[in-house]
């Protein structure tokens, strides 16, 4: 047997026991896959080993691969737009400074200046898994503070993907040049751009096409084939592949199957995100460990008062609240998967030291186990460090009321600098992706057509006559370029106001004028041998028929609004996604799951009377693939149901306790299912009192208290029982009922 496939064997089977044992222990499951790598690893010389550590790495890379998948299909990049400046604003501080930390640590060590950066990377991200579990475990998913920790943290994965293509940029040259590292960001931010806007226009169409073909198997089969295809793409081009299967994630994110997707992928995810996990406690080196005890200390110290202070301060920043702030800078004391996947991007560059690894992965240990205990510390610091401010701080808290409230009576911006503002955004965003549209399209058509038409035509009519199919193909994209936003309302707004106004939209059009010009002219000379007078004025031919000509309008449009309404799809499906604030002073929504062998099952919401019992309102009723938005009291909900509902953070505290609560008694459930139903058939004889009567002659389940399903003639033929049909000798009688009363109607027919 390949010795592959043993390994497999091995440490699944060294996790599994582990990991239960974490379980029973109330350990996190991460820190129980990295024990177990540890025990099966070369490096414990104690139990048996892996033989190919070289192959289980190779799994790991899968791990990684679909843990970036699915966390993309949490990610929604319209979710950054909703959650505004604030959470991002936070994100950057706590990264910027954790960096500083890391950086410095590093070369209090003496450490290499690469070492220091990437330590610095991989210190700047508090483990989405870890502290997403943490919540979980801790009942504390539906306090307001961790709705803002979940947005935090869903920004510094973004943030995270970009410094990975950052130190990799950095890595390959071995030193920070600015040009270069400005060139790397564009190169990213095109690929992101045009993976983005092609997948969703795609997919979602592809999705639909085909929707009836697509059951739970094949969805699987083509989200992770997808997945995979993004990943290699990613590759080819010099990105990390779990780069490009978080992008894959994020495309699908915005499909109506993303629920489905989760569900379907969530198994494999598990699977292989264990597998990475056991691979990075494979890298763990006691002798190393040893070696490098004081730094491991110092790292783990500096992790967690940094995250304390610099993530505290942070939220103080943003939020303004003291509490929300402390809770929330507690609750990110650790590092786990970005820890290690930087860490071994480092590796397979070649750029950083190899002690690097281990120490970092004894630190997320370490900073793992201790996250329960610094969140439950949380709430005691807060009650100290509120009464110090009550008792030391009443006049700076004063002091900082009146500040807030100048700033709150100074006199917003003008109304011209808002609109141009709002202008320009728009503009620089459409100009940005439809140029992202135009390039790539200009160099598939190069790179593809260019070859076959110079091979059949010549090179000269070959290229003539792929510069004009290429025209034709970007006239949709190159025509909103030119025109889309010149009558928008900030347009018209603009042309209206004062001289400055009109001479600002003015050169806003001169400007995405030039910009279409310039893309029909690298295209014309590429494929043209004329003077450059011809060309330009051919160029200016190609534009002016590019924004009259209706056709080209009409696809344009076609394609744009093809691609809003892919991007929206979820939204009008009316999924709402986890943490969505209501405006309101603590409202919000989520979900209470509705336990198996609870009381409340069968009864309708007006029998529970939610409103009255916990002051929540029900907004909806999930129950398998169907939704029920906005039942009335009539409806009913069944165990297994999960309730979106709405309310303060009490009151859905208190409605989850409860259901939990409420619940049928063990031996309660043991009685009932002593009344299974059962199926017998019964043979008529002539002394049967059936013989002659109908099923409505005798009122069968009234006084019997069983259901005859199905009747047998003397031929063998079984069909549904008639009401009026009279029972015959001989007859079969196939009834439903529990086994009591089974027994006593085969005493009495």
């Amino acid at each position: 047997m390949s010795s592959l496939i043993t390994d497999l064997a091995y440490i699944l089977t060294v996790a599994s026991i582990v990991t239960i044992i974490f379980k029973r222990l109330k350990q996190p499951l991460v820190l129980g896959y990295i024990v177990a790598g540890f025990l099966a690893g070369p490096h414990m010389t104690y139990t048996p080993s892996v033989s190919s550590v070289e192959g289980i790495e190779e799994w790991s890379q899968i791990g990684v691969i679909f843990l970036m998948f699915t966390l993309g299909l949490e990610f929604s990049f319209k979710k950054i737009v909703r959650m505004g400046m604030k959470p991002i604003l936070t994100a950057m501080m706590v990264m910027g400074c954790m960096i500083g930390v890391g950086s410095v640590v590093a070369f209090l060590f003496g450490w290499s200046s690469m070492d220091r950066i990437f330590l610095g990377g991989m210190l700047s991200m508090s483990s989405t898994t870890i502290i997403y579990k943490a919540f979980d475990e801790l009942g504390l998913r539906s306090k307001r503070f961790a709705s803002g920790v979940i947005s935090v943290l869903v920004i510094e994965d973004i943030l995270g993907i970009l410094l990975m293509v950052v130190l990799s940029a950095m890595a390959v040259s071995r030193q920070f040049e600015g040009l270069e590292l400005i060139k790397s960001l564009m190169k990213l931010g095109f690929f992101l751009m045009l993976w983005f806007m092609v997948g969703v226009y795609l997919l979602p169409i592809l999705l639909r096409k085909a929707g009836r073909y697509i059951n739970n198997e094949t969805l699987l089969v083509v989200s992770v084939g997808l997945c995979f295809l993004l990943a290699v793409v990613a590759s080819s081009v010099g990105y990390s592949p779990a780069f490009g299967a978080f992008m894959m994630g994020s495309i699908l994110a915005e499909t109506i199957e993303a629920e489905n997707i989760e569900k379907v992928v969530g198994s494999l995810r598990d699977l292989f995100g264990a597998v990475f996990f056991v691979s990075v406690g494979m890298m763990v080196e006691p002798s190393v460990l040893m070696e490098y005890w004081l730094p491991v200390l110092v790292l783990t110290l500096s992790v967690v008062l940094g995250q304390i202070f610099f993530g505290s301060l942070s939220f103080f920043v943003a939020s303004g609240n003291v509490r929300t702030a402390i809770q929330s800078g507690f609750s990110m004391v650790q590092i786990g998967e970005f820890a290690f996947i930087i860490a071994g991007l480092g590796q397979e560059l070649g750029v950083t030291s190899g002690f690097l690894y281990p120490v970092v992965v004894a630190v997320s240990i370490v900073t793992t186990f201790l996250t329960p205990y610094v969140i439950r510390l949380s709430p005691k610091v807060c009650n100290r460090v509120e009464d110090y401010i009550k008792a030391h701080g009443g006049s700076l808290t004063k002091q900082q009321e009146s500040a807030s409230a100048r700033i709150r009576r100074q006199e917003p911006a003008s109304l011209s600098s808002l609109v141009r503002r709002r202008f320009i955004v728009d503009v620089l965003f459409q100009t940005a992706a439809f140029l992202t549209i135009c390039i790539a399209l200009a160099m598939f058509s190069f790179a593809t057509l260019l070859p076959l038409f110079e091979h059949l035509l010549g090179p000269i009519y070959g290229k003539a006559i792929c510069c004009f199919i290429t025209l034709v193909f970007l006239s949709p994209f190159i025509r909103p370029i030119i025109i889309r936003k010149n009558n928008s309302k900030e347009a018209q707004y603009l042309r209206s106001s004062n001289l400055g106004g009109r001479v600002f939209l003015n050169i806003i059009i001169a400007v995405k004028l030039l910009i279409g010009f310039s893309i029909i002219y690298d295209v014309v000379i590429f494929g043209s041998s004329l003077w450059w007078v011809w060309n330009v004025l051919i160029s200016v031919a190609v534009l002016m028929l590019t924004v009259a000509n209706r056709t080209v309008k009409y696809v344009s449009m076609r394609i744009e609004h093809t691609f809003k309404q892919n991007l929206g799809q979820r939204e009008q499906r009316g999924t709402l996604s986890y943490g969505r604030r209501l405006r309101g002073k603590d409202l919000q929504i989520a979900h209470v799951k509705v336990p198996m062998h609870s009381r409340w099952g069968g009864h309708t919401l007006a029998q529970l009377n939610f409103g009255r019992m916990a002051q929540v309102h029900i907004a909806a009723i999930i129950r398998a693939e169907h939704r029920i938005n906005i039942p009335g009291g009539s409806s009913r909900i069944y165990p297994g149901d999960v309730l979106e509902v709405v309310g303060g953070t009490e009151s859905i505290d208190s409605l989850r306790a409860r259901s939990t609560e409420e619940l049928y008694k063990p031996q309660e459930v043991a009685k009932e299912d002593k009344h299974s139903m059962s199926i017998i058939s019964v043979t008529l004889t002539e002394s049967s009192p059936l013989i002659g009567h109908t099923l409505q002659d005798t009122d069968f389940r009234r006084r019997y208290n069983c259901m005859v399903v199905g009747v047998e003639d003397e031929h063998g033929h079984l069909g549904a029982t008639q009401a009026k049909r009279q029972f015959r000798q001989g007859d079969i009688v196939w009834v439903v009922g529990e086994e009591a009363d089974l027994s006593m109607l085969e005493m009495v027919i």
